[in-house]
């Protein structure tokens, strides 16, 4: 695999295991080479079990909306994106400079957003 265009766009998680999904998918695609195609195997298996296989486009979109008021940089909402934090700790380390930037409660209602957006939805149910 050849990088064309470095850094050209970031792809959040949920993107690349569209991408790599479709790869799959397209059975009239051949796959010149075997370590590609088990690169691409192991790639989904992971993400699959990643916050990002329960994404989808509007929750994606509806989130980036929702942290606008943060002020947070483009590789910070890339990061909570992918890794979906739940804990205050995961935060600060993703945020770089946070106790500059965010207050304890903006904190808090950042991981309520997260929570909102991304939550497991089959857990919240099971408690009411």
């Amino acid at each position: 695999m050849e990088v064309l265009k470095d850094c050209s766009a970031y792809l959040s998680n949920y993107e690349v295991l569209e991408i790599l999904q479709g790869m799959k998918s397209k059975k009239k695609q051949k796959m010149t080479q075997n370590q590609l195609a088990t690169i691409t195997y192991q790639t989904i298996r992971y993400l699959e079990d990643t916050p990002c296989s329960k994404q989808s486009p509007e929750k994606i979109r509806d989130f980036l909306k929702a942290v606008e008021v943060f002020k947070l940089t483009k590789c910070e909402k890339l990061t909570l994106l992918n890794l979906c934090p739940k804990t205050a700790l995961e935060i600060q380390l993703i945020i770089e400079d946070r106790e500059d930037r965010l207050t304890e409660e903006e904190v808090e209602l950042l991981l309520q957003t997260i929570s909102n957006h991304f939550g497991e939805e089959e857990n919240i149910n099971q408690m009411e």
